[in-house]
């Protein structure tokens, strides 16, 4: 399960509405359980460098270390990422499965067009893995 304060969601639901048509990204911050229930706290924009925004998000490496530094002198922890999927479902692609890099870590998807906000955790084992659905509790 995951836990998003309001003001995390509608900040989030904001960028991927100004963003469209791209997708958004960034990463989420606070307290990480990975058999359990994580905590956002705060969220972490960052720019889509992906060559074709519209269909796809990377996150680009120093932006995302940079990020990392901040969450780490902020006391946080990574409790996953988010992205947006404009024209799309709210679940995982099979390129997001493909680039998923962070075992048991949330990857929150906002679709706008069906409106809807999910979660899912990856669950990897050596190199293979899947994206198992989590419960969003919006707080």
């Amino acid at each position: 399960m995951i836990v998003l304060p309001t003001a995390v969601r509608e900040t989030i639901l904001e960028r991927a509405r100004e963003g469209d048509p791209d997708e958004i990204c960034g990463v989420l911050g606070g307290e990480y359980e990975p058999d359990g229930e994580s905590r956002v706290r705060s969220q972490y924009p960052a720019e889509n460098v992906a060559a074709t925004p519209r269909t796809r998000y990377e996150i680009d490496p120093e932006d995302q270390l940079a990020i990392f530094d901040r969450l780490e002198d902020r006391g946080e922890e990574i409790v996953g990422f988010y992205h947006s999927h404009p024209r799309g479902p709210p679940r995982p692609s099979a390129t997001d499965a493909a680039q998923a890099a962070w075992p048991d870590r949330s990857y929150v998807i906002v679709s706008l067009e069906p409106f809807e906000v999910g979660s899912w955790r990856w669950q990897a084992d050596g190199t293979d893995g899947e994206f198992e659905r989590e419960r969003v509790v919006v707080d």
